[in-house]
């Protein structure tokens, strides 16, 4: 069974698993708003930050 000669660097190992290559980030579309948001990623909406369809916070008013 082949052994490596030498160990791989953390680094090196994880630069080759790492997804920079993607060309296009994942867009969604919320089931509430209707508008493009990136996969489980929060976004803001009039005035109301949503997650999953559902309200989390809404904006302070100043």
């Amino acid at each position: 069974m082949a052994h490596p000669k030498r160990r791989q660097s953390k680094t090196r190992s994880r630069k080759r698993r790492t997804h920079y290559t993607a060309d296009t980030p994942n867009v969604s579309t919320c089931s509430t708003t209707g508008q493009p948001h990136m996969f489980h990623r929060a976004h803001w909406y009039e005035g109301k930050l949503y997650y999953k369809g559902r309200v989390i916070k809404e904006q302070a008013e100043a």
